[in-house]
């Protein structure tokens, strides 16, 4: 039970409605569109969930290993810092996660065609690259840019692709929102743990813009990303009852207050699990939305 306990930790189960959310927006997109397959479904989520178990896995034992994970650091602990796992067997674990990404890139290929494999592998290099390779970028103020792109953009657009191999203009005008969202998980992660973190040398966004600034951009992320749904569904630019996702906002109101306090440290954990909360709420009112017909 250690043992399992151990991994559990290390896949950073608070993470993963991140990977399920752009599954969960396209699926919904491609049943409005009398396109959905729920083989597609299965395997798009088998595939986003893999590559987010396996991008945590991966910075885990790069951040142990570049020396950013010490004992100041105030998120959830590091299996590969603290020695409870080896750096060996992370990465082995790492390598078998993309696999079954790749398992379930080659399964889609079968409905949507080959540039199922090409979105796969450019989503599994932004992983590795994230804090790992020559050249990081989430040490390089980078970071927010390529989830809102990864975890937005790519991910909300090929989530819906994979059903029928189209990429209509609603997917890629809510995947804004989502990208939104998840990058303002980023940022009050990265807004937590600004201290120890530049103290390691890692300048994450939050690093070099300061925190007021950094709150500032908390707060324009989230209630922007409501803006957006609000406009796009009355501009009937996208489904219209994708607007009910915007009854969300509320629950995401919370953790803006909180950051806007000046809250530091440990307390912005609790706004941390309610950002990732607020934008799983939303993504799966996106996707009733779009099966809706009004």
């Amino acid at each position: 039970m250690a043992r399992f306990q151990s991994w559990k930790t290390a896949a950073r189960p608070h993470t993963l409605p991140a990977a399920v959310v752009p599954v969960l927006v396209g699926g919904g997109l491609a049943y409005g569109d009398e396109a959905f397959r729920w083989d597609a479904l299965v395997w798009a989520l088998i595939g986003a969930l893999s590559i987010q178990i396996g991008a945590n896995f991966a910075n885990d034992a790069s951040d142990a290993h570049r020396g950013a994970d010490t004992a100041e650091r105030l998120g959830p602990p590091r299996m590969v810092a603290l020695g409870v796992i080896q750096p060996s067997r992370m990465w082995a674990a790492t390598w078998a996660a993309i696999a079954i990404a790749a398992a379930a890139g080659v399964a889609l290929t079968s409905i949507a065609g080959p540039w199922v494999l090409v979105i796969g592998a450019a989503s599994v290099l932004a992983m590795l690259g994230y804090v790992g390779g020559p050249i990081p970028y989430g040490y390089r103020g980078l970071g927010e840019v390529f989830v809102f792109v990864f975890f937005g953009l790519v991910a909300t657009v090929g989530s819906r692709f994979v059903h029928d191999g189209n990429t209509p203009r609603s997917a890629w005008l809510l995947a804004v929102p989502v990208g939104l969202l998840v990058t303002a998980i980023l940022v009050v992660n990265n807004l937590r743990d600004i201290g120890s973190d530049e103290a390691a040398g890692k300048r994450t966004l939050a690093v070099v813009m300061g925190a007021a600034p950094t709150r500032r951009l908390f707060t324009i992320l989230v209630y922007g990303a409501y803006l957006v749904i609000a406009v796009l569904a009355i501009a009937a630019l996208t489904p219209r009852a994708t607007a009910l996702a915007v009854l969300v906002a509320p629950m995401a109101a919370a953790p803006v207050r909180t950051v806007n306090t000046g809250a530091e440290g440990a307390d912005l954990i609790g706004a941390l699990k309610l950002t990732a909360r607020a934008h799983l709420w939303t993504g799966a009112m996106l996707a009733i939305g779009a099966v809706v017909t009004l």
